[in-house]
């Protein structure tokens, strides 16, 4: 059973202030990740967190990974505004972009983010955008193939087979842009890969870090380009089901130690600086999405219709991906039957959960949807004129702040053009 990080007596005394369906993020515990994982790559000089944006964009989760030292990885013009405004300056802005406009690259240039490139066809476009290169820069390589380490029977991911991505370069494109990329004045390179998401096995880190520490070998000496960091991006996973076992990030961070002095430090390149950017892992557990019970409907099937839809998790609808449910207040109670738990939406894939075995429902009951912490929120949407929720920060003393207020009717309609 998995175990909710606010109690039953809090949420009654939240929902006093703060209507339902919202989302819910836990400081104390993305602080706590955020200091294990530091202390797991502490071996490494200069290792950085650079959080993905994209997972939680909130300025007031932004400003905890700032407090905790991290950067952040950036992949759109917005982004890049968001984390300027939070504070971020520089190399600690990470802009990994793919099929992307020439107004982001500018304002990237302009915050001299770290540009991380996908495609080495974007060279001769960069060279219409910037005045002159930054002296540091980063491409992201795509090794094709199939990549079945870090998998587990339970794990879902969404890229196990690199040949199918969109993004990131070959092996012989790499050596092209970072030849190119030299020429146009660059003095650092950084090297980026993503090849698995939400991975349930310790093993999954350390198999990328020797993919990409070789490459990075066969890069400088072939090159002459001096690589001084390497990125292994996210792709470390979070247990979604219950009975799923929770990655090791010790364990993990030995594993990739291992493989640097194997292959980088005989290679005289120990000095190379480590980064990821862990958004699900850093945060995904620390959110939740609450939500009342509406009504219930028995015809083929039973039903709990709730205030929440797919427009506040969207997961579910377009991965069938699995999030636990806690009905609070009947925790040790018996399952009753299997429910699903649906939302308003026009459309039948509008489902929290399908045959979910939970305890038996009645109208007001409050839900606790786990693990939306990360591409929870960020992934919702307007869909039937549907309003999206607020986001609540249970600080580390036990009080409540609203971080976003839930939008209003006079929001959805504000970028409209009215007839006249």
């Amino acid at each position: 059973m998995k175990k909710t990080f606010v109690s039953d007596a809090q949420l009654k005394d939240i929902i006093k202030t703060y209507p339902t369906p919202f989302h819910l993020y836990d400081e104390a515990g993305i602080r706590r990740t955020l200091k294990d994982l530091y202390s797991a790559f502490s071996w490494n000089r200069g290792y950085r967190e650079y959080f993905a944006v994209k997972a939680t964009p909130s300025p007031s989760i932004l400003k905890i990974m700032k407090e905790e030292g991290c950067g952040v990885d950036t992949s759109s013009y917005t982004e890049l505004l968001m984390s300027d405004r939070v504070g971020f300056h520089g190399d600690e802005i990470m802009f990994s972009s793919n099929d992307t406009p020439a107004e982001d690259y500018a304002l990237a240039d302009s915050l001299h983010a770290v540009i991380n490139l996908d495609d080495v066809g974007h060279i001769p476009f960069l060279d219409g955008i910037l005045k002159s290169y930054p002296k540091k820069m980063s491409c992201r390589y795509n090794p094709g193939g199939t990549f079945t380490a870090g998998r587990s029977k339970e794990g879902f991911q969404v890229m196990d087979k690199p040949e199918d991505a969109k993004f990131g370069m070959t092996r012989e494109q790499i050596f092209e842009a970072y030849r190119e990329l030299k020429k146009r004045g660059v003095e650092e390179f950084g090297l980026h890969a993503f090849l698995a998401s939400n991975t349930l096995s310790n093993d999954y880190y350390p198999e990328l870090a020797r993919v990409i520490f070789q490459l990075a070998v066969d890069l400088e000496r072939e090159t002459g380009c001096h690589i001084t960091f390497i990125n292994l991006s996210g792709g470390v996973g979070i247990p979604y089901k219950p009975d799923q076992p929770a990655n090791d990030i010790f364990a993990i961070g030995r594993g990739v130690e291992k493989v640097y002095n194997e292959i980088l430090v005989p290679a005289g390149m120990g000095d190379v600086q480590l980064c990821t950017e862990l958004g699900r892992y850093v945060t995904g557990p620390h959110g939740c999405l609450v939500t009342r019970v509406l009504h219930l409907k028995d015809t083929y099937r039973h039903y709990a219709g709730v205030d929440a839809n797919s427009c506040n998790l969207m997961r579910p609808a377009m991965y069938g991906a699995y999030h636990h449910i806690t009905v609070m207040g009947k925790e040790n109670e018996p399952v009753y039957e299997n429910y699903d738990v649906t939302g308003n939406l026009c459309e039948n894939n509008d489902k929290l959960s399908v045959n979910r075995p939970l305890p038996k429902l009645e109208t007001g009951d409050i839900l606790v949807i786990h693990d939306t912490g990360a591409h929870g929120f960020s992934m919702g949407y307007n869909y039937n004129g549907r309003l999206r929720s607020a986001e609540l920060l249970l600080k580390e003393d036990g009080s409540v702040r609203l971080i976003r207020r839930a939008e209003t009717p006079e929001d959805y309609f504000a970028t409209l053009i009215w007839d006249e």
